[in-house]
């Protein structure tokens, strides 16, 4: 009998797309638009390029850089990569502690006893925990544009999806997908719409109305997809396409399900103590903290607030058992994630780093030495290693089209394809264009700096709004963030959750296209309809 054919790996399949996207650098003619600076209202600089400043260059043919790729992925999104690798080191430490178990025990036997109430049995409790926390990350996405952040979770969320019966597609669709449709229903997203509007001279968050309504219905479109796929698998879970794959999540879940020994070592007090020092120092340097979403700011005092409160709660886990100490340092490093990002514009270095103290404090805690905490560390990046390098390649098809100067060339010839057909079709190739630059450049804000000193202006021409080729922009990048090889985000995510591309990519096509309709279909009143803001 013929052995079953074995599909590309992924390293097979990016690395197929490098060599793909060097060939077409030989055919296409290379060319490029001049670029200038323009520094927006929140202060940032941004590069942009002048609509009538394209022209030919001499072709750059890539050969050999097929090979120098990976590396140059490497230095061009070092960032992500390092802070995967410090993400799966400290999470591991944290594992080693049983903590999370301890946690997602806790959590299914308080639903459990949940469902006694009838209400929520009809409902089943299931759904109403993904409903709320989709609708939370989804929330994240739209506000303030959650996206790497999420790589953090995975290894929260696909362990706590296994043990609900489900798989580990269900577990990266909680965190990822869900800021993925709050990323595309953007209300207040800074990287985004506050950038295409700034670029565009429209103000800054104006249109909400119409955009919070788009919200709406991409992410409850995106739950119902989510609930029927996750109800289908909870029947019959070898139904999942990652059935054989989630083995290791089941394995990892069925070790770490040994009988947990509670008590509070003299270490998680010590522990409990120096970081409440830190807080108290930080809460001194911080008393005060402005906190932005969209335009709007608020100032209060939440650093001193949260240290008040980590000081009360880590007393009450402290008198039951280190493990929920530890589960009350991580709590308090989401806190902070969201402090630092709205309040004082944290990113990859900052968060990664905060991540990186919560593991060390996690092994301190256990009253770890510090050889095994450096021990577990290294177990944690080897274990998340494969995830690092699949991002490093991915990144390197985008520098072989910008060096090969091709980007710029399909930009310019597909934006000649608007000319004289008309509102709809117009807006819609406008959303096609976004929607296939973003297979090749994922990065919202370069796309935006790319295409909006062309796209606004031509808007005025055809008798469309400015908010409707920003929206077309908008959802042009943000659906096909959750499927392009070129996303560095995206290849973390599934090289983190042990999903190979391909199945994820056979699963999430058909949510895919729905969503890209209904991306057109919510494009359709932005031009039969006074909307405030349009």
């Amino acid at each position: 009998m013929a052995s079953k054919r074995k599909f590309p790996h992924t390293f097979v399949i990016i690395f197929s797309l490098i060599v793909i996207a060097a060939v077409s650098s030989w055919f296409v003619t290379g060319g490029e638009y001049k670029h200038t600076q323009k520094v927006l209202a929140d202060g940032s600089t941004k590069n942009i390029i002048l609509p009538d400043s394209y022209h030919t260059v001499d072709n750059q043919p890539q050969t050999w850089q097929i090979f120098s790729a990976m590396f140059d992925g490497f230095v061009s999104k070092a960032d992500i990569i390092i802070f995967i690798l410090l993400i799966g080191g400290a999470f591991w430490i944290m594992n080693e502690s049983k903590a999370i178990d301890v946690s997602i025990m806790a959590f299914l036997r308080s639903t459990q006893k949940l469902e006694k109430i009838k209400f929520i049995r009809r409902i089943g409790i299931n759904n109403i925990i993904m409903t709320s926390i989709m609708i939370v990350f989804s929330l994240f996405g739209s506000v303030f544009g959650m996206s790497e952040e999420t790589i953090a979770f995975i290894i929260i969320f696909v362990p706590l999806s296994i043990s609900m019966g489900y798989d580990s597609i269900v577990g990266v669709c909680l965190c990822f997908f869900a800021a993925g449709l709050g990323f595309a229903g953007a209300t207040l997203n800074p990287f985004t719409i506050g950038i295409a509007q700034g670029l565009s001279d429209v103000p800054l968050f104006s249109g909400i109305e119409y955009r919070l309504f788009c919200w709406v219905v991409i992410t409850l479109i995106g739950i119902i997809f989510i609930l029927r796929y996750a109800a289908k698998i909870k029947k019959d879970p070898t139904k999942s396409p990652v059935y054989e794959e989630d083995e290791y999540w089941r394995n990892r879940n069925n070790s770490q399900s040994e009988e947990v020994k509670y008590e509070t070592p003299r270490s998680a007090w010590i522990t409990f103590v120096f970081l409440l020092v830190v807080m108290c120092l930080f809460a001194f340097k911080y008393p005060m903290s402005s906190l932005s979403i969209g335009q709007a700011k608020l100032t209060v005092p939440i650093i001193p607030i949260l240290t008040a409160i980590f000081a009360i709660s880590s007393i009450v886990a402290l008198r039951k058992s280190v493990h929920f100490f530890i589960l009350n340092i991580f709590i308090f490093t989401i806190l902070y994630l969201i402090v630092g990002v709205m309040g004082y514009q944290w990113y990859v270095m900052e968060i990664a780093t905060l991540f990186f103290g919560m593991g060390i404090a996690s092994g301190m805690a256990m009253n770890y030495s510090p050889n095994k905490i450096t021990d577990l560390f290294l177990a944690g990046v080897k274990d998340i290693l494969s995830a690092a390098l699949i991002v490093g390649l991915a990144g390197g098809i985008i520098v072989i089209l910008q060096n090969g100067k091709v980007i710029d060339p399909m930009l310019h010839g597909i934006a000649g394809a608007m000319q004289n057909v008309g509102k709809y079709a117009s807006l819609s190739i406008m959303y096609g264009i976004q929607t296939m630059i973003n297979l090749v450049m994922p990065s919202g804000s370069a796309k935006a700096a790319l295409t909006m000193p062309i796209m606004a202006p031509f808007s005025d021409l055809i008798g469309v709004s400015r908010q409707a080729t920003i929206m077309a922009y908008q959802f042009g990048d943000g659906f096909t963030n959750m499927l392009t090889p070129t996303s560095a985000v995206l290849m973390g995510v599934l090289g983190v959750a042990k999903i190979p591309y391909n199945k994820w990519v056979k699963w999430v096509w058909p949510l895919m296209i729905m969503l890209i309709i209904l991306g057109f279909i919510l494009l359709i009143p932005t031009v039969v309809l006074k909307l405030n803001g349009f």
